[in-house]
């Protein structure tokens, strides 16, 4: 299976959004199917087969989750650069985690009731 030292590596060389596909096709390779990261503290649970997971250290401080979900507050905070104050403002739009699907190279943005507030196809992005 696989280890969180791949995990980091991958993360290292693709882990930017205009390498996401090859981010999410170099993790399934290796065996992950999802990785889920909680907004709270920033720490991410990477699923494969049979029930097995990594998981990371938290990120970050914890931040509270708003109880009302908001998806012109979600759009905003997906255009901040920094990892931190887009989690905080992710936050605050009511986001509680987000899911990368490696076969299906998705993202989808769930709310505390689990409700997807938005689903990315990014199979087609292109770098640049």
């Amino acid at each position: 299976m696989f280890t969180l030292d791949q995990i980091d590596e991958i993360h290292d060389t693709h882990g930017k959004a205009t390498t996401l596909p090859a981010y999410l096709n170099a993790l399934r390779e290796i065996g992950v199917q999802e990785s889920v990261s909680f907004v709270t503290d920033g720490h991410t649970e990477h699923r494969g087969a049979d029930g097995y997971v990594v998981s990371t250290p938290p990120a970050h401080e914890k931040f509270a989750i708003a109880e009302v979900s908001d998806r012109a507050m979600l759009a905003e905070a997906l255009e901040e650069k920094d990892y931190v104050k887009m989690s905080k403002a992710l936050a605050d739009s009511g986001i509680e985690k987000w899911i990368f699907d490696t076969r299906a190279l998705t993202i989808a943005y769930l709310d505390r009731a689990g409700n997807s507030l938005l689903e990315e196809d990014v199979s087609g992005r292109q770098p640049g």
